[in-house]
């Protein structure tokens, strides 16, 4: 028979060999999940890390990602292509004689695009979260194009700038209109 100080360091070394297998699997949990959350934001993952810190920005894309599970998407139909095609080739051409203008027009035509697709049209910050789960290699050119679009501290916009914010709204745009259906999207991060 074993006395009683002996039993009670069995069970405390069972106790201490359950807290390290714990502390193991949820290591091991944490790292999976963020190597997920890596392949799945792709360069936002690095850009929410930078602006919130590895544990905060862990929990904010997470966070979008759930947001974003719930947003009911839809395929833009042929005829939305064709017409949100032919917008976008008016304000290129706008671009030469009224930058400024088509710019902005750019700019309303994303928002288009994306409320066509479902997207809730909450503001910009929003906008480029909800965009960030299941566009995360052109999101960035969202927010490039924005800062390139809107003076800060009363600065002009020079023209350069303005072009180059229509490069970043065109590769928005071509990856909104020729995205493939949401089931397949959603099965290529599953």
């Amino acid at each position: 028979m074993l006395d009683s100080n002996t039993v009670w360091i069995v069970v405390g070394l069972i106790g201490v060999v359950l807290l390290i297998v714990a502390a193991v699997a949820v290591r091991r949990s944490s790292r999976v999940r963020r190597a997920n959350l890596m392949h799945r934001f792709g360069p936002e993952y690095d850009r929410a890390v930078d602006e919130f810190g590895p544990v905060r920005a862990e929990h904010e894309l997470a966070a979008r990602a759930r947001r974003v599970d719930h947003i009911h998407f839809r395929d833009l139909t042929e005829a939305d292509r064709v017409r949100f095609s032919s917008t976008w080739s008016r304000i290129q051409a706008q671009f030469v004689d009224d930058p400024v203008a088509a710019v902005a027009g750019a700019n309303e035509l994303i928002k288009e695009v994306m409320r066509a697709r479902g997207y809730p049209s909450d503001g910009f910050e929003q906008r480029a979260a909800d965009l960030s789960v299941d566009h995360p290699e052109v999101v960035q050119h969202y927010r490039a194009a924005r800062a390139l679009a809107v003076p800060t501290h009363g600065q002009q916009v020079n023209t350069e700038d303005l072009r180059q914010a229509v490069v970043h709204y065109r590769a928005l745009f071509a990856d909104l209109l020729q995205v493939p259906t949401t089931a397949t999207m959603r099965e290529a991060h599953a």
